[in-house]
């Protein structure tokens, strides 16, 4: 490729070298006509001016060694001409540089001359190809008694015109020289900058590129030094809701204010960065190129934390089971021994108790709590909360009708939240949860306090953000999402959560969901 850009890049210094010489050469050589006609001219007129050669011609006839003849050939020897012709009024020459020729007829036409007219131009006549110039001769009288023809040899216009030459031609090789040298240095950046491929080798790759970009599964997102979109490929326009008309467009102006933003612009720094975008969790990376820009993968890993929250689920769920195994194996032990001690009245009554236990704690939930989703999810998480000797309790204000529009989203919210401040209050003195779900009209409203060291209140919007969290990563994944998705599951509704101070020490998390009961 470098060998056919150098012969394309000499082949155009050439043409233009050859091209402007010519266009130069051309000019000049019509200018340097115009320079020899006006020089005979002005011969000429000079010539004419003076008034004693009027009378001569006048008084003397034609003769070659006659007054008229010795003062043109005094001009002509002077001045360089070819010749100084006078002719009389018929034509007829006085004076010539041959002096056989004077008292005969001259060669071209002296018609316009004659009739008192200046005339310049390039003929033929008897002494070959000259610039001439024509001038009447009038007596001190005023009277038009002849003409006076100056000729400059054509071969002298000609000796200057290629004498010029070289010149021309050397400061054209030069150009061609110059030329040449920065065709092959453009030809050897072109080079290193395409890794001495051909132009097809080229197309090639720059096809198979796009098939890539846009068969990939993984979004791909180039940025030019301005941080405008260069290249945004099928799955990024996915994930990211945006469409062709992005390319061009800064990403604050194409996807606005957020942790996305701030990830994909390199405001935040750091590898396999978390994000949210709509309801899709995404792992950005990003790497500047080296002409100023930068190029960013997304990863879909929104199925990899569904199936994570619902594995952490699992886990809980095991957990709970476990803790009811082993508190169901102790109320069987000591069932045992009542029996083998022969105490029949109290087991009896043991077991009416821990029945009576367990159906109040349910009963409490399913009459506060109506939708049997959050219901369900409550006494789950309240044996949980047993097992890690935190109490799990709902308000008195608890009051929530089975009129829910989206159960599964306020059950997302509600799990997490719980989850969170069970792991705020275990551990704490007097550990504790509270739960308080109510309507007020259309709107949800939720608060979950619990009995932990709460939240700073410098740090109560920054909990909020995608990959914040003071907790150890699990095993399947990252942490810091869930009261970020806590936060986009009540805005895509249109409501809001907020983090602030319980009474008595912890951290109370409130929710709205407007229009959230039917």
């Amino acid at each position: 490729m470098v060998s056919q850009l150098l012969l394309v890049h000499l082949a155009i210094a050439t043409g233009v070298t050859v091209l402007a010489a010519g266009l130069f050469l051309t000019p000049l050589a019509e200018q340097l006509d115009d320079q020899a006609m006006r020089r005979a001219l002005a011969i000429a007129q000079s010539t004419a001016a003076d008034p004693g050669l009027a009378a001569d011609l006048l008084a003397a006839p034609a003769d070659p060694n006659g007054p008229v003849q010795t003062a043109a050939e005094r001009i002509r020897t002077a001045t360089g001409a070819e010749y100084v012709v006078v002719m009389d009024t018929a034509g007829i020459r006085r004076s010539h540089p041959s002096p056989e020729r004077i008292g005969l007829p001259v060669s071209t036409d002296p018609t316009d001359v004659l009739a008192g007219q200046e005339v310049m131009e390039i003929d033929e006549g008897t002494l070959g190809r000259s610039a001439r110039g024509k001038v009447p001769l009038y007596d001190d009288r005023g009277r038009r008694v002849g003409a006076v023809s100056v000729g400059i040899s054509y071969d002298s216009v000609r000796d200057r015109l290629l004498g010029a030459v070289p010149d021309i031609l050397a400061s054209a090789g030069a150009a061609l020289a110059a030329g040449a040298l920065a065709a092959w240095l453009v030809s050897r950046r072109i080079r290193t900058r395409t890794r001495d491929l051909a132009f097809s080798d080229i197309a090639a790759l720059l096809a198979e590129r796009e098939a890539m970009l846009h068969s990939l599964r993984e979004g791909f997102v180039a940025l030019d030094p301005e941080g405008r979109i260069r290249l945004v490929n099928d799955e990024a326009q996915r994930l990211l809701g945006l469409g062709p008309e992005a390319t061009g467009r800064s990403l604050d102006e194409v996807l606005g204010e957020g942790r996305t933003t701030d990830v994909l612009t390199g405001r935040v720094t750091g590898t396999d960065l978390l994000a949210v975008r709509g309801s899709r969790v995404l792992v950005a990376n990003r790497v500047p190129t080296d002409d100023g820009g930068a190029v960013a993968t997304l990863r879909d890993r929104t199925e990899l934390e569904r199936l994570g929250r619902e594995l952490d689920s699992t886990r809980g769920l095991i957990e709970a089971l476990r803790a009811q195994d082993h508190e169901h194996a102790n109320r069987l032990h000591t069932l045992l021994g009542l029996l083998e001690l022969g105490l029949h009245e109290e087991a009896a009554a043991y077991v009416t108790e821990v029945a009576g236990v367990h159906r109040a704690t349910a009963e409490q939930v399913t009459e506060r709590v109506h939708d049997p989703l959050l219901a369900a999810l409550l006494v789950g998480k309240a044996t949980v909360a047993a097992e890690r000797g935190v109490t799990l309790a709902l308000t008195p204000d608890t009051l929530l009708p089975d009129r829910l529009v989206d159960p599964g989203g306020l059950v997302t919210i509600t799990g997490n939240l719980v989850d969170n401040a069970l792991d705020a209050a275990a551990g704490s003195p007097g550990a504790r949860v509270e739960v308080e779900l109510r309507a007020e009209g259309g709107t949800a409203v939720l608060r979950v306090r619990d009995s932990g060291p709460g939240v700073p209140p410098d740090r109560r919007e920054e909990i909020f953000t995608e990959g914040w969290s003071t907790k150890r990563p699990p095993a399947h994944g990252r942490r810091g999402l869930g009261l970020a998705l806590v936060r986009r599951l009540a805005e895509r509704q249109g409501g809001s959560v907020r983090a602030g101070g319980a009474s008595g020490g912890g951290a109370e998390f409130s929710v709205e969901l407007p229009e959230a009961l039917r």
